[in-house]
């Protein structure tokens, strides 16, 4: 047996870390938490000053049977769980149910899983910080207080065995039905834009020139309109200027889960499941297994020294010496509220490892996520982007109409990370126009416009708004979606996020019965003073006495004046083979089934399948959306298995105007199901 024991979470962060350490050490995998409160009570002693009862999790006896029997045999024992609250809470409750000694074993920590890292953390091994433990237990006792006698009321008032309440998920909730209520509620306000057509000097096609002024009505824009087509248009002004666009900084676990979903299309739960497999290793070619980026739970901008130099150093042998930032706008950047255990930023943990060179050994999303975080990293290391800007004024009978012209002189950061693309095709060329000179008008455009309602929350939108106003930490944005959407809360639609009638509901009763639960300021402030007992500022079982009084006369209440709310079953076009009724939709432990309305007289059950409006291409049945054995949508025929048909994409009625095959959707794009036809179009908004 080895003289050291390393224990880890994952089998692949323990092959990971394996290779970076002798014969003298073995690396074994906990499989996340051994110790948990039961799931079958509360499990916090309220009558006790609220003492957690941990039990042994169920299924998990023999594993730490097995740890125990490895760490008895070992000389020493190594916790190397992940570097953040949970993962020291982990190791505390490891060193509990392994019984093991003070003397014998010790944490380790590293932000990154390579070689030097791990090597490090064993030179400067640790006793377990119990303020991190702390902060952990305290955020699990409050959550179970919260759901454990909330969710039991939500059950008795609206009927359903399946609901839950939460700290974070709450109030989530609330803001996505603030939000809606807001775009209910929006009156458009009409106004109107002028668009003017001038002829430049040497150029053939005429060239926008914007009059900025607030129009409220036709009559407004009409009267304009009138004047500058009568008008004569000189060139008053002419201004060179430059504009920087700075570098970006490096990824947290917000700003990844926000870009991810806006620029790959990556759901924040997917986007955190990616990014843990590149963390802890993932088998590259003629490398082994390899940690590609750093711990992906941080909300930190900070980068080593070391990865720092070299960046650096690649981006002057890559691009030369005019590409290095002196300095970086991460340095600055620090927010004022708590940065989760100091972690850095997410990055590649080894610079020369490109994106291209490893493709071959990367799954697609993990070459879209890797490459993302690689780009991102790098551009931060790089100066500005700078723009010539050369701006014209036209005087028109006393009206001021504008029209710029941008050109990139220095790429900067952009030869590595575009923040947007340039969407001009045909951009006016200003240089010949000089002060004095009369332009010939084409055509002036009116057009009505009316102000939009404020935008439906899509996941990387609340992400940023939970993190703007401290709700959650950066290892729950995730976790809070996904429960919001499995709990049937709110459902997703083309990105955007809508609140469900029982949704409705359940924030109804929580914002009625639990106000300062579901405030924002409330739960930040709460964020504040669980994040204060990480720091050893504060006792952790202060902060849970203080809250409970409130929220066990809030529950008496509610349990005692709250009437029930009865929410209809959805009613189907599907009839019932048994009785002839219309049957309807209910939800079970798998998701959405058919059910008689007439149960118990009738117990007729049967799947239910999301009909899409559209017929089978090879056999005319209807198309319904159907979900793989690991839960990935697709399109198939309802008549299956006799009819085959499948598609990982949306079917769309019309057939393809090229070949006549049928078309999908693909983004904002209809496109044609064989490839090798290849044709495309916008879809029309």
């Amino acid at each position: 047996m080895a003289k050291n024991l390393v224990i880890v979470e994952s089998p692949t962060k323990a092959k990971t870390i394996k290779k970076f350490l002798g014969k003298n050490y073995e690396v074994i995998a906990s499989e996340g938490h051994v110790r948990d409160l039961p799931r079958s009570n509360m499990g916090v002693d309220k009558e006790n000053d609220f003492e957690p009862h941990y039990i042994t999790i169920r299924g998990k006896g023999d594993l730490v049977a097995s740890l125990k029997k490895a760490a008895k045999k070992s000389d020493f024992v190594y916790l190397a769980t992940d570097p953040d609250r949970e993962g020291e809470a982990i190791s505390y409750h490891l060193s509990v149910a392994l019984k093991l000694d003070e003397k014998n074993y010790k944490r380790i920590t590293f932000n990154e899983i390579t070689k030097n890292a791990v090597k490090e953390s064993i030179k400067n091994a640790r006793g377990i910080d119990m303020d991190l433990v702390d902060a952990q237990q305290a955020r699990r006792v409050v959550d179970r207080l919260v759901g454990y006698e909330i969710s039991p009321l939500l059950w008795e008032k609206l009927g359903k065995r399946s609901l839950s309440a939460g700290r974070v998920q709450s109030v989530a909730l609330k803001m996505i039905s603030d939000r809606e209520k807001e775009i209910d509620a929006f009156i458009p306000d009409e106004y109107w834009s002028i668009d003017t057509f001038l002829f430049v000097p040497g150029q053939k096609k005429s060239v926008l020139f914007v009059l900025k002024k607030d129009i409220k009505n036709s009559a407004e824009a009409e009267a304009i309109k009138a004047k500058l087509e009568k008008a004569e248009f000189n060139i008053v002004d002419i201004k060179t200027s430059q504009r920087t666009k700075k570098a970006p900084v490096p990824f947290t676990t917000s700003t990844l889960q926000q870009t991810a979903a806006n620029r790959i299309n990556f759901a924040t739960s997917k986007t955190m499941r990616i990014a843990q497999q590149l963390y802890e290793g993932v088998e590259i070619k003629g490398q082994g297994t390899v940690g590609l980026i750093t711990y992906l739970r941080t909300d930190s901008i900070r980068v080593s020294d070391e990865a720092d130099r070299n960046a650096r150093e690649y981006i002057r042998n890559t691009f030369g010496e005019e590409y290095v930032a002196e300095d970086t706008n991460d340095n600055s950047k620090e927010s004022g509220k708590k940065i989760q255990d100091a972690h850095e930023a997410i990055r590649p943990t080894d610079v020369t490892r490109t994106p291209a060179s490893i493709k071959a050994s990367l799954s697609n999303d993990q070459y879209k996520l890797y490459k993302l975080i690689y780009e991102r990293f790098v551009a931060s290391r790089m100066k500005a982007a700078i723009y010539d800007i050369y701006t014209v004024t036209a005087d028109a009978d006393g009206e001021k109409l504008k029209c710029s012209e941008s050109n990139l002189s220095f790429a900067g950061y952009q030869n590595v990370y575009s923040v947007e693309e340039d969407k001009e095709k045909n951009k006016p060329n200003l240089k010949g126009i000089k002060i004095g000179d009369v332009l010939k008008l084409d055509r002036v455009d009116t057009k009505q416009h009316f102000t939009e309602p404020p935008a439906h929350y899509t996941e990387s939108l609340l992400v940023k708004t939970m993190e703007d106003n401290g709700i959650g930490r950066p290892s729950t944005y995730a976790p809070t979606i996904s429960t919001l959407l499995n709990r049937r809360y709110i459902t997703k639609e083309q990105k955007n996020l809508y609140i469900t009638e029982l949704g409705e509901a359940v924030n109804g009763i929580m914002e009625t019965a639990f106000p300062e639960i579901v405030d924002i300021e409330f739960t930040a402030n709460m964020e504040s003073l669980l994040d204060s007992i990480g720091d050893g500022q504060i006792d952790w079982k202060v902060v849970v006495r203080n809250f409970y009084p409130d929220l066990e006369n809030e529950i008496k209440h509610a349990s005692e004046n709250l009437e029930k709310i009865k929410i209809a079953d959805e009613t189907t076009d599907e009839i019932c083979e048994n009785c002839g009724a219309n049957m309807v939709i209910k939800y079970g432990a798998y998701g959405k089934f058919l059910a008689c309305p007439n149960f118990p007289e009738c117990r007729n059950t049967k799947p239910y399948f999301e009909k899409i409006g559209v017929k089978c291409p090879e056999c005319g049945n209807d198309i319904v959306k159907r979900n793989t054995k690991k839960g990935r949508p697709f399109y198939g025929c309802i008549n299956f298995p006799e009819c085959e048909f499948m598609s990982w994409n949306r079917p769309m009625e019309r057939p393809c105007p090229k070949c006549g095959k049928y078309m999908v959707i693909k983004g904002k794009k209809a496109a044609c199901s064989d490839k090798e036809c290849g044709y495309t179009e916008v879809i029309a908004e």
